[in-house]
């Protein structure tokens, strides 16, 4: 038991910086957790605002963003750290973010109210909203940053937006409440998590067609990138597991098992360490990625979703 302590110990100092802390975000107590990759402890849990689901870096790294879904904001974090620097108002139901890959376009997936906003990327300042589908989930983009691909939840959609004519282009149907989406390194082919059913749909998006369906399990829900170039997991949330896909054979390569409900996800820099919110027992789990197996089970605020740490993984 004691060399297993000391070999955690060791990994984890590997797999992240000196005074790096992994960022959760407890959207059912509207609070973030900052914990200690070291010692597998939550060392504080700070409000921060209504419903935080969603988070992600600046494009220049410098801070991390929150998304208050119901607080109608964002928070700005130390991505280090975790200590709030400032704060954006007039953000109205921000669910799902993402920047434009030319940072042009700072797109929001207002779940709530059946839209998606456009905002300037640089200033936050709203440039267009769009009544789309039923609850509008998450966003993927073209490379070429023409395109923001959403999904529609609770419409069984999901659509593409012309982000410079700031439109609808068109609408294609899906499974049972699709969720993660996630666009190929290659930019040919998106992946669609469907969360009411057990598989992940793929689409060639230029020619608006379905590819084929992958089996993974109850809950195929979202998306984070191996970060060798060729493979993303997808968590399928109600069969406690996570599924490993070949972005390039699409194909499941492997799933193996993460109890309490598995969410949103991410992987150490040194690509040792899967870490995940499992949102049903108020915990964040790590797993070996060499094994899979669990390694630690860290307690922390209600319904953690969205969480972060800056040693991460390449996002392709």
């Amino acid at each position: 038991m004691l060399l297993a302590a000391a070999a955690w110990a060791v990994a984890a100092h590997a797999s992240f910086a000196p005074g790096e802390k992994v960022i959760v975000l407890n959207s059912g107590d509207g609070s973030i957790s900052i914990v200690d990759p070291v010692t597998k402890q939550e060392e504080k849990r700070v409000p921060v605002g209504k419903e935080p689901h969603h988070l992600m870096a600046t494009p220049d790294g410098k801070e991390l963003i929150v998304a208050n879904a119901a607080s109608n904001d964002l928070v700005f974090l130390d991505p280090k750290t975790g200590d709030i620097l400032r704060r954006v108002s007039d953000i109205s139901d921000p669910y799902q973010i993402g920047y434009s890959p030319d940072k042009k376009w700072f797109v929001s997936a207002s779940n709530r109210l059946h839209r998606v906003d456009i905002y300037h990327g640089g200033s936050f300042q709203l440039a267009k909203r769009l009544a789309t589908g039923k609850v509008p989930s998450h966003i993927a983009f073209s490379a070429d940053s023409k395109l923001a691909f959403v999904t529609m939840q609770e419409s069984n959609e999901f659509s593409a937006i012309d982000l410079e004519k700031q439109e609808i282009l068109w609408t294609l149907p899906t499974g049972k409440q699709p969720a993660g989406i996630w666009m190929t390194p290659d930019d040919r082919h998106l992946l669609v998590g469907i969360t009411g059913e057990s598989h992940l749909e793929i689409y060639d998006w230029r020619a608006k067609k379905l590819v084929k369906r992958i089996l993974t399990g109850l809950g195929a829900h979202n998306f984070v990138a191996r970060g060798d170039g060729r493979h993303v997991f997808l968590s399928n949330r109600m069969a406690n597991t996570i599924s490993m896909v070949d972005q390039q054979t699409l194909e499941v390569k492997e799933t193996f098992k993460v109890p309490g409900g598995p969410d949103c996800m991410e992987i150490t820099k040194d690509g040792r360490q899967l870490w995940t919110t499992t949102r049903w027992i108020r915990k964040v789990t790590v797993v070996d990625l060499e094994t899979k197996q669990v390694l630690h089970q860290i307690p922390v605020g209600k319904s953690p979703h969205g969480l972060y740490f800056q040693s991460h993984a390449p996002r392709q």
